[in-house]
């Protein structure tokens, strides 16, 4: 249903963001972006890791009862 955007939607799309932030804006909210991006994938990682040791020592625990 929903396909990728061509040539003609992103250009449409990055000129709706200059209208909207302006040149000087836009920048900064793709650092904060990144960033964010960047602590997401890093909380998703701790948590993967985490939840990885906990499934293997409950499955220890099962097996023993």
């Amino acid at each position: 249903m929903w396909a990728m955007p061509g040539g003609p939607e992103i250009i449409l799309i990055v000129l709706a963001l200059l209208l909207l932030f302006g040149g000087r804006k836009i920048p900064e909210l793709m650092k904060g972006l990144g960033q964010g991006m960047k602590e997401f994938k890093k909380a998703r990682n701790d948590d993967g890791k985490k939840s990885d040791g906990d499934t293997n020592g409950e499955a220890s625990d099962d097996s023993s009862k």
